[in-house]
């Protein structure tokens, strides 16, 4: 113990956080560029719907199977909504907006039987964040240095932008939440994304990261939940520094 914070706990979860904005930052800026907004939500309970199924079949909860099972589920929701975009362009967000009902009351239908199944639920849309693991921190890592050498080298055009994403949804979202996945998404990227990237994803990892530090420290001392807490966070962090990049900008064409 070091004052008031147990970096013991602090720690992993941090490392986490910064773990998820790699990726996310960029997925979060090509979704703002795409202007399909809640993609992000609409994958991420399709994911959580295939960690329900999951446990409704008997499979073990955090096992490879279940990742498999939420992998699968968000794969094909990428692709469903890939579909969208080609084929029905003008109604994309609607139906984006109808899948992440249909996933989230599917959730609630699929749960029903469970008796521990609202609490779960929770869990998977609040997050765990302060119950992550260095083990799940290892693969999680490998996972995401895949994605950034494909994102990287290959580029992220057409398919292969809905697959990164679906697995970047699908690790982060059984970490995280479905709520601190939308957000680390959207609100670092829109942040900077008045900024050419060079300037703008670092301002949106800079962002994602005081507000997962002080989030995190802030729920240890006080026993609130650390993934509402951090989404708090990322708003007023984004607004400030949104602030502060519009200042600098105006200072900059006015000399």
């Amino acid at each position: 113990m070091n004052g008031l914070i147990d970096w013991s706990v602090v720690g992993p979860p941090f490392v986490a956080g910064l773990l998820v904005l790699a990726t996310h930052v960029l997925l979060g800026r090509e979704v703002l560029r795409r202007g399909i907004i809640f993609i992000d939500l609409a994958v991420a309970q399709i994911a959580v719907l295939g960690v329900v199924v999951s446990q409704l079949l008997g499979l073990p909860e955090g096992g490879w199977a279940t990742q498999g099972a939420a992998f699968v589920a968000a794969l094909a929701g990428a692709l469903l909504l890939h579909g969208f975009e080609r084929f029905w362009p003008q109604r994309q967000e609607a139906l984006i907006g109808i899948s992440f009902v249909l996933a989230a009351t599917g959730s609630l239908v699929a749960s029903a039987g469970n008796p521990h199944g609202a609490e779960h639920l929770q869990e998977l849309l609040s997050g765990q964040l302060l119950w992550v693991t260095w083990s799940q921190i290892g693969w999680i890592a490998g996972l995401y240095a895949l994605i950034l050498v494909i994102w990287r080298w290959l580029g992220h055009q057409g398919r292969r932008f809905y697959l990164l994403f679906a697995l970047a949804v699908t690790a982060s979202v059984q970490v995280v939440g479905v709520y601190l996945v939308f957000a680390s998404l959207i609100i670092p990227a829109l942040a900077g994304l008045r900024l050419p990237p060079a300037k703008g994803v670092p301002l949106g990892y800079l962002v994602g990261a005081l507000a997962y530090g002080g989030g995190l420290l802030f729920s240890s001392m006080y026993d609130l939940p650390a993934g509402p807490v951090v989404v708090w966070l990322l708003a007023v962090t984004a607004v400030l520094a949104a602030a502060l990049a519009r200042r600098l900008q105006g200072d900059q064409s006015s000399d």
